[in-house]
């Protein structure tokens, strides 16, 4: 067939976009291989995965970015298609879409440089919640000479093809010829459609060098269609019958009861001896904070001096570890105690209302619940989450002009929203009630600016400066609320939602899950050390635990200070892991799983222990099926 009559000189244009397309990803990926060069661990069989895995995922996100055009291309008589008023129409469309490939790349850069990843989740969240993200980039980057380089290279690249793109109008064509081209150049995205499971194709043993044999522009579309994964159909899985017999021996203990014989079931009674202590409890939920900044884990930087000297006085969490990379990840597994399962965060998914919450045993127990949080707590569906979930709200809304000293993109400095805390807890304790207030601040998330003359950083320089401003503005809250009555009755706990960076060389870096968790109380708790691995999850039994509570519990945590959980689960919104001991088990889509050995500090593959992965299984089967069938609902004892 003569390659003329199988593409029409119309299709040019097309064809012209495709190579545009695909030059594009190629500088892209090639100025991110040379700026992360030191974390690839290159070899040849790399490098070469890199690109030929790479190109294979621009053709297919080419091919879906082109469907609109093609069918397009389909239905237009030339008559209409190769007149003048058409062309210059064309060109205005060409140089738009010439433009959203631009941006697009010059966008991946900057996220690589913030997250070490291609488009994700992260992406998706910035493309629903605006605002937020506008504003966090004009203060973050210089936004005018970043547009106008974009619109200058955007000009220039049609400069350059333009008399290629004038031969689309040039030829004539049949409907019959449009059909059969348009016919070839649809089937490569029907067949990607549905043959292509995410990440089919994978350059192993380094996770930045898979990172890089990805398209940015599919990867946002697949985390978009893939917001929640089915845990039976993308993971290892046994029987419901076989997973429940294990994860009711993992979470039973002493003075836990299951309510009922239902093998499907972990509700069970927790009792404790004695009377209830209605202490109050004051959570600082800190944005990204890596137990690497601290001294006590070989720090030397010294921006958390406050910080530093708070932990030899706290009961401190030597090994804790966040179960995810967002915010939204330490919100829940804080609040629910449960593991991160595939896919968004339960805050933003719809059916979690009324869950088991710490918010809601201590409601039922007469307290009052606040979280208080310095932006716009629709952000993430936090407001809906936690307003559904036994808390009252307290949003940037509930801030008058007064109480504003400094606002930045995602919301007011932390010295404000700790003087807010301090207000809300003032008013409940003048009710004659116990408190629980769950604090988020906003000040280490770029743009890192805050207010100026603070600490010895000045403001939008990095995140050293942010946290330690934040170790600043705590320092100041501890001083102001030593001030008041119900500071002696209270206990404050200082922990992350999850670290700074999420990025490694492997699946799931054990050490950027690593995060502090200090509870403070020099006249309830004695200060000392924990050394017992543990996660997010366990955070809620261990603060019941310590108000001597007896509740009814579907927590998937344990009360550290009674039970040793010895492992953590870490995950990403795709692979999951449970680490016990020095042995990581990772479980991925399409059934696959890797282990490895931290020991060393690196972590080596090694051979999946079967009990290890049963146990992985038996965590993350039975909480997806649990809180898909609407059995974490809220049960009062």
């Amino acid at each position: 067939m003569n390659i003329r009559n199988l593409f029409p000189k119309r299709y040019s244009a097309v064809l012209l976009f495709t190579i545009i397309f695909v030059a594009l990803a190629f500088v892209i990926r090639t100025v991110l291989v040379f700026f992360d060069f030191a974390s690839l661990e290159l070899t040849f069989s790399r490098a070469l995965g890199i690109y030929v895995y790479g190109l294979f995922y621009d053709l297919v996100a080419c091919s879906y970015f082109l469907i609109p055009f093609v069918l397009y291309n389909l239905v237009i008589p030339d008559r209409v298609f190769n007149s003048k008023i058409h062309k210059y129409i064309s060109y205005g469309f060409f140089v738009i879409a010439v433009g959203i490939l631009v941006a697009s790349s010059v966008s991946e850069w900057f996220f690589w440089e913030e997250f070490q990843v291609r488009f994700n989740f992260i992406a998706v969240d910035y493309l629903v919640y605006t605002t937020e993200v506008i504003s966090n980039i004009q203060q973050s980057y210089p936004m005018p000479l970043i547009i106008s380089g974009m619109v200058a290279t955007s000009g220039l690249i049609f400069v350059f093809v333009r008399k290629y793109f004038d031969l689309s109008f040039t030829g004539k064509s049949t409907f019959l010829q449009r059909l059969k081209s348009s016919v070839l150049l649809l089937a490569l995205p029907i067949i990607a459609w549905f043959s292509i499971v995410d990440r089919s194709l994978e350059v192993k043993g380094n996770a930045y060098c898979n990172e890089l044999g990805h398209n940015g522009i599919y990867q946002i579309f697949s985390a978009f269609l893939n917001n929640e994964l089915d845990y039976n159909t993308f993971y290892r899985t046994r029987s419901d019958k076989e997973v429940f017999a294990n994860v009711r021996k993992l979470v039973e203990t002493p003075d836990s009861e299951f309510v009922n014989d239902d093998a499907l079931d972990i509700t069970r009674d927790i009792t404790a001896e004695g009377d209830e202590k209605r202490f109050n409890v004051m959570m600082i939920t800190v944005e990204s904070l890596s137990a690497k900044y601290f001294t006590r884990f070989g720090s030397k930087r010294g921006i958390t001096p406050f910080l530093d000297s708070l932990a030899s006085h706290s009961l401190m969490f030597t090994n804790f570890y966040a179960t995810g990379t967002r915010t939204v990840r330490g919100m829940e597994a804080l609040t629910l105690g449960i593991p991160p399962t595939p896919g968004y965060s339960i805050v933003k998914r719809p059916n979690n209302e009324n869950m088991q919450s710490l918010g809601n045993v201590l409601k039922t127990k007469g307290y009052t619940n606040n979280f208080i949080y310095a932006g716009n707590g629709y952000f993430d569906n936090m407001n809906y989450f936690f307003g559904n979930n036994g808390y009252s709200v307290v949003d940037l809304g509930d801030f008058s002009k007064e109480e504003i000293t400094f606002k930045n993109a995602w919301g007011v400095c932390d010295e404000d929203l700790f003087d807010k805390a301090i207000q809300v807890a003032d008013k409940v304790h003048k009710e004659g009630k116990p408190f629980h207030n769950f604090i988020m601040t906003t000040s280490n998330h770029r743009p890192y600016t805050y207010p100026e003359g603070k600490i010895d950083i000045p403001s939008h320089t990095g995140r050293s400066g942010a946290v330690k401003y934040t170790d600043y503005a705590i320092s100041q809250m501890f001083k102001k609320a030593s001030k008041h009555e119900w500071f002696d009755n209270t206990i404050f706990v200082v922990v992350a939602d999850h670290c700074a960076g999420s990025a490694g060389e492997t699946a799931l870096p054990v050490r950027n899950y690593h995060i502090p968790l200090f509870i403070y109380a020099p006249k309830l708790v004695e200060a000392r050390e924990i050394n017992a691995v543990c996660s997010q999850i366990d955070f809620a039994p261990t603060v019941l635990g310590m108000l001597n509570m007896s509740y009814r519990s579907k927590f998937f945590g344990k009360n550290v200070l009674k039970h040793d959980p010895n492992r953590a689960l870490i995950g990403t919104y795709q692979k999951v892991g449970l680490l016990k001991g020095n042995q990581l088990t990772v479980q991925y889509p399409v059934k696959r799983v890797e282990g490895f050995n931290i020991s060393t500090g690196k972590q080596l593959p090694v051979k999946v222990k079967e009990e290890d992965l049963n146990d992985a299984i038996s965590f993350y089967q039975s909480s997806s099926y649990l809180f898909g069938k609407k059995l974490l609902n809220y049960e009062e004892k």
